[in-house]
């Protein structure tokens, strides 16, 4: 009898859990660019990488970023996290998971230009300074160049960039900085430095996802 109960317990629980899950799922394609479908593929892959929790971590979300979409910049994949994680407690919740994959994967030019200045600004002070330019132009040119100090070239870069896209002449961006250069030219939506997917790998992760293939490499991403 007391392993009858507790199957049935077990079922109801699992019953219960799903009818949630798909509550969720209509709750979050309302507020995304992904169907119900989709969303609940996301959630499972969420389940997969969380072995059934509701907190996923830096590292695996980095392992995700690494193995899925080949990205490699650890400084560029912990602010794209940082980017994801709206309460900023260090972990993703289920719906920071979907609705950060929305703006990633199939983002409106304004909602990816919100992403992409929220990744730039690393001290989240609503402006990218001219040292946080620095810093992630040499992050991410350091790698490529083969002078011995390559810090004088890349001021040179900040000052270009800031003359450029600097609209107020007030020696940093804001949003609408950032914004209306971006309309004006498309290219400079990741100037600092790549924290959106590569073309091919964004439209391999859709089509598996709209195939219903929910598999996703969870192994660790190489150091």
């Amino acid at each position: 009898k007391q392993w009858y109960q507790r199957r049935v317990a077990i079922t109801a629980g699992g019953m219960l859990g799903r009818k949630v899950q798909a509550k969720l799922a209509e709750a979050l394609s309302k507020r995304s660019h992904f169907s119900k479908e989709d969303v609940e593929r996301l959630l499972t892959m969420y389940g997969a990488l969380t072995a059934g929790g509701t907190r996923l971590d830096r590292n695996k979300f980095r392992d995700v970023l690494h193995n899925t979409f080949d990205m490699t910049d650890d400084i560029l994949m912990d602010r794209v996290f940082r980017a994801f994680d709206k309460d900023m407690d260090s972990f993703l919740s289920q719906e920071e998971w979907v609705l950060g994959l929305s703006v990633f994967l199939r983002g409106t030019l304004e909602e990816r230009v919100a992403y992409c200045f929220d990744v730039y600004d690393m001290n989240s002070d609503g402006y990218i300074s001219r040292e946080e330019m620095f810093q992630m132009l040499k992050n991410s040119m350091v790698k490529q160049t083969t002078e011995e100090d390559p810090d004088e070239g890349i001021k040179d870069i900040v000052e270009l960039v800031l003359k450029k896209m600097d609209h107020d002449h007030d020696n940093r961006l804001s949003m609408d900085d950032f914004m209306k250069s971006v309309k004006e030219e498309d290219l400079l939506l990741e100037a600092f430095g790549p924290c959106l997917p590569d073309t091919k790998y964004r439209e391999k992760f859709l089509a598996d996802l709209e195939d219903g293939n929910v598999d996703i490499d969870i192994s660790q991403a190489k150091s």
